[in-house]
């Protein structure tokens, strides 16, 4: 049996390698040479935290982005004004980002920490933030939610903005059914504490076989998120489903006929594709 250590491994070495390959399918450096560019989940999650921002704005926000991959979303709330650093475990994704970054003259309000998520607060010498954000693919790699929400808590200034704007964890059990031309579901929803193991070195974004072939996922039920971010003292302030979705999981969908990104092919009201959650430090929370 795969420990927890030797998983996180075989992840950190499939991710090395998506970094590399993702330069390309991102279209990274067509992003970072725009400087209009910010990305359609970017601008999602700044449509959605709006409420939330003083002015409605990220401007002169110190912001960190825990899980920032190649650092293009950084990039963007970077431009939004917004002062990020960006964190991740993959030492391939931080190096690349912060090329991306320099490339895109925005080095200044966008740098970049290689870490694990539980290890952020002591690489960041303790340093809070305004705004602790993270998108899209991201609580499934992590085996303890609990960890995370304390990290979350000790990164944030007191009234300071917790906002996860993620895959909605019933896209992750379902599997396109080819026969029926539908959906089954077909892995957990909830958490059993075991990964699901895929040996198969393939990437979403990416026709190429990864050497690095296994990766493994965890399941987070929406309650388990909720749960560990009350229990580390934050109160949260708002929750939404969504039926849009930034990537075409099983090339299945189709593009959203009123805006950006994807939606189930027939009665896209069956099933949401994503959430976000606002959460708060309440005001003199340690």
């Amino acid at each position: 049996m795969t420990t927890v250590g030797e998983a996180i491994a075989e992840n950190r070495a499939n991710w090395d390698e998506r970094a590399r390959a993702h330069v390309a399918s991102y279209h990274a450096l067509e992003f970072a040479d725009d400087p209009n560019a910010v990305g359609d989940v970017v601008t999602a999650s700044l449509e959605l935290m709006k409420p939330h921002l003083p002015g409605g704005s990220l401007a002169g926000l110190d912001l960190v982005h825990l899980q920032c991959h190649i650092g293009c979303d950084s990039i963007g709330l970077a431009r939004l004004g917004a002062d990020v650093t960006g964190v991740d475990f993959s030492a391939e994704a931080v190096a690349i980002a912060s090329s991306l970054a320099e490339r895109a003259r925005v080095a200044g309000r966008a740098r970049f920490v290689q870490a694990a998520v539980d290890d952020a607060p002591a690489c960041l010498a303790g340093q809070r933030f305004d705004v602790v954000y993270t998108s899209v693919g991201v609580l499934g790699w992590l085996p303890d939610l609990t960890a995370w929400a304390a990290t979350v808590a000790a990164l944030l200034k007191p009234r300071g903005l917790f906002f996860v704007y993620e895959t909605h964890p019933m896209v992750q059990t379902l599997v396109w059914d080819a026969k029926r031309r539908d959906f089954s579901i077909a892995l957990p929803y909830f958490h059993s504490g075991e990964p699901t193991t895929w040996d198969d070195g393939i990437d979403y974004s990416s026709p190429e076989t990864l050497e690095n072939r296994r990766s493994h996922e965890w399941a987070h039920p929406i309650s388990e998120v909720i749960t560990v971010l009350l229990d580390a003292g934050l109160r949260i302030e708002a929750f939404k489903e969504q039926q849009t979705i930034f990537w075409n999981f099983d090339n299945a969908l189709v593009p959203n006929p009123r805006g950006s990104g994807y939606v189930l092919p027939d009665h896209p009201e069956r099933i949401p594709l994503m959430y976000s959650l606002a959460a708060r430090n309440p005001e003199g929370l340690a």
